[in-house]
């Protein structure tokens, strides 16, 4: 039997925005301010739950890039704009692409602990503004560090991918097989509505519509198109960064000397770009049982794991080895698994180390089809998660997913 926490975390709701493309100008969301797409998501959560905001004992945020428009606290600022009552009280954090875990994790554990009895957990990126390639783009990479450089040189995502898709002998074919069924399985959750239950509209402030859809998704994407993209990261690798030719490349061969990268990520199998928002509703079984609120699932555990700096990506697998170890549970007592897409070497490692039915994995696409708005996928999957455990009538889910530094947080849920 899995574990039970006295106070358990239960889940009354979650929700979440469209994602929309992530380039200033051409996506549908580009324009808003973050605390915006932050407050749509908290007034919509509340609002659909028929919450009292000034019982709402804490907002917990995830951000990565908190700098610009995106600093100065969004779990507070954002609660503020939606009207919550000023007695609810916000705070944000980063752990990079897991902070949207990271944020419910929280939320759940202090519900857990017994100190508070409803809470948020989410998060929101707009990489619009602060993504890759912008002139306001975050540095988390220690490139600019010397000190940490020699203790853990840490290279960029993309050169990392490619590292260990050479490392594991994983071929760029079954890289782009996985990123044609995110496609496919994400255009068929889209057409039979398996998003709608959580999916809320944008609109801007004049009331006009802002998004009401997936707006990254290419459901004609086929393996020949894929096939036909140019790795992406080759050129990346060899930039350099000092004045001492430093390169990602030798960033990596610091740790893996003589290692000769295959370059197999391109666009067509990364995670996508987008700007979103997504929130996640928690009560304790006092709290729930006085107010009426009928519970979705409960939080059975959440842990979180370090591994190599240098690869970056390959701690999902060890974080959810611990999380099932926390649970009690085994691998085949999970009825579906949520990995983030951040590049298909992720998914594919954690399908092959674990030997999981591709079946239960990511079974209505992933980052690579939908996007990855960094501070708030975690939320997201958790919802997505939820959705498709209630739509399938199945117990058990698990949601992980690498960041920066070489972390992974991870979350099992039980639909109740």
């Amino acid at each position: 039997m899995p574990t039970q926490s006295p106070n358990q975390a239960l889940i009354i709701d979650a929700c979440r925005t469209p994602r929309g493309i992530g380039r200033a100008g051409k996506g549908a969301l580009s324009s808003l301010h973050p605390q915006h797409l932050t407050s749509c998501v908290l007034r919509a959560i509340t609002e659909r739950n028929g919450i009292d905001t000034g019982h709402v004992d804490d907002v917990i945020w995830g951000t990565s890039s908190q700098i610009g428009e995106q600093s100065g606290d969004l779990g507070r600022m954002g609660a503020l704009d939606a009207g919550y009552d000023v007695r609810a009280s916000g705070v944000t954090l980063s752990r990079f692409c897991g902070s949207g875990i990271t944020s419910v994790a929280l939320a759940a554990s202090s519900i857990a602990a017994g100190h508070e009895d409803l809470t948020i957990g989410g998060g929101t990126e707009m990489m619009s503004k602060y993504g890759p390639g912008t002139a306001a783009s975050a540095v988390f990479m220690d490139r600019d560090n010397l000190r940490l450089r020699a203790l853990h040189p840490q290279s960029n995502q993309g050169v990392c991918a490619d590292a260990i898709a050479t490392l594991e002998g994983i071929g760029r074919q079954e890289l782009d097989a996985l990123a044609l069924l995110s496609q496919q399985r994400a255009d068929m959750a889209i057409r039979e509505g398996r998003f709608d239950r959580s999916l809320v509209p944008v609109h801007h402030e004049d009331g006009m519509l802002a998004l009401d859809r997936e707006e990254y998704p290419r459901p004609s994407t086929t393996a020949e198109t894929l096939a036909g993209l140019k790795p992406a990261f080759e050129a990346m690798a060899d930039a350099p960064l000092d004045a001492e030719a430093t390169t990602y490349r030798s960033l990596i061969l610091r740790k893996f000397p003589g290692l000769a990268i295959n370059h197999v990520h391109h666009a067509g199998n990364s995670s996508g770009v987008v700007d979103g928002a997504a929130a996640v509703l928690m009560a304790s079984r006092e709290y729930a049982d006085a107010h009426g609120l009928k519970p979705r699932a409960r939080i059975v555990t959440a842990v979180n794991v370090g591994d190599s700096p240098t690869l970056m990506l390959n701690a999902p697998v060890p974080a959810a080895r611990k999380a099932l170890a926390r649970a009690r549970l085994s691998l085949e007592d999970i009825d579906l698994f949520e990995v983030n897409e951040a590049f298909s070497v992720v998914t594919e490692k954690f399908i092959r180390d674990l030997d999981i039915d591709r079946e239960k994995v990511n079974v209505n696409g992933g980052s690579i089809a939908l996007g990855h708005p960094i501070g708030a996928t975690g939320a997201i999957l958790i919802g997505t998660l939820l959705d498709e455990l209630e739509r399938r009538d199945k117990q058990f889910g698990l949601v992980t997913m690498c960041a920066a530094g070489g972390m992974a947080p991870a979350i099992i849920i039980e639909r109740i």
